[in-house]
């Protein structure tokens, strides 16, 4: 049975709370957002996006994050 190297185990700590904070952090701010900052795709997306994020944990806050977050909170350029 291989172990693992000593080095290896905070760093792997690191990259579990990196993700982990990233889901709370996408968790809150998909909970905190109005249902019209959302892109509309319909009736509930809010909740359909609450329920990705809690059950697809880590990987559901990525997708939230490029999807929603990322695209909702451009600032808008004024054409002058």
């Amino acid at each position: 049975m291989a172990m693992v190297p000593f080095c290896i185990v905070p760093f792997i700590w690191l990259i579990i709370l990196g993700l982990l904070g990233l889901w709370i952090w996408m968790l809150i701010d998909c909970i905190k957002r109005e249902e019209k900052d959302f892109p509309s795709m319909g009736e509930n997306t809010k909740l359909i996006w609450i329920l990705i994020v809690v059950l697809t944990q880590w990987i559901g806050a990525i997708i939230y994050y490029f999807m929603v977050k990322q695209k909702m909170d451009k600032p808008s350029k004024e054409k002058s």
